[in-house]
C-alpha cells in the first residue's frame, strides 16, 4: 500500500452542486468566511460607487460587485469588485477581469496576498489592487511580464488604472471619507 495520500481534485461541475459559499483554486475547494464586517462593507461599497461613476464615461467597461470568476475548468474564485472590459453572459465572468479589488480582512489576507496575488497574475488580471480598511491603505499591483510588479501604496492620493479600452483616475481618499 503506497505512503502517499490521496488529494481530491474537484472541478466546476462540483463546484456548482455545492451549498455554501465557496470558491475553487486549482480543484482545492475553499470555503468563504462569513459575511464582511462593517469596515469591510464601507470600503467595497465607496469602492464600487466611485469605479460605476468612473465608468460612466466608458461604455464597455463596467464594474461587478461579488461575482463568480471561471478562470478554469478547476477555478472558480468570487473577488469583492472586478473591472471587466468584455460582454460577460451567463452567471459568471468566463474571462479574467481586467482590474480585480479584494478588501482584506485578517481572515482573508493570507489567501489573498499569496494565493491569489499568484492565481490572478498567472491568469493575466492586470491590475490587483488589496485594499486594507483597518490601515486606511491599498497596495497597488501591476502585471507586467506575466509578474505583478508593486505600483505603490495609497491613502489618499489618485493613481490613473490603464484599461484595455479606458483610464481611469481612483482617487483612494475616497474610500475613507466616511469615517
Amino acid at each position: 500500500m503506497s505512503s502517499q495520500r490521496l488529494i481530491e481534485h474537484y472541478s466546476v461541475a462540483d463546484y456548482e452542486i455545492w451549498e455554501g459559499d465557496w470558491e475553487l483554486i486549482h480543484g482545492m475547494p475553499l470555503a468563504m468566511t462569513p459575511s464582511p464586517g462593517i469596515e469591510h462593507q464601507r470600503a467595497s461599497g465607496a469602492i464600487y460607487a466611485q469605479l460605476s461613476q468612473l465608468l460612466d464615461n466608458c461604455p464597455e467597461c463596467e464594474p461587478l460587485y461579488e461575482i463568480d470568476v471561471e478562470l478554469a475548468e478547476d477555478t472558480v474564485v468570487r473577488p469583492d469588485i472586478l473591472i471587466t472590459c468584455d460582454s460577460p453572459e451567463g452567471a459568471r465572468l468566463t474571462q479574467a477581469p481586467e482590474l480585480i479589488v479584494e478588501v482584506i480582512s485578517r481572515k482573508t489576507a493570507r489567501r489573498d496576498e499569496h494565493t491569489k496575488l499568484q492565481l490572478y497574475a498567472e491568469e493575466g488580471v492586470a491590475h490587483y489592487v488589496l485594499v486594507y480598511p483597518e490601515l486606511k491603505k491599498a497596495k497597488v499591483y501591476r502585471l507586467v511580464d506575466g509578474a505583478y510588479r508593486k505600483v505603490g501604496d495609497f491613502q489618499g492620493e489618485t493613481h490613473a488604472f490603464a484599461l484595455s479600452k479606458c483610464i481611469i483616475p481612483f482617487d483612494f481618499g475616497r474610500i475613507w471619507k466616511r469615517r
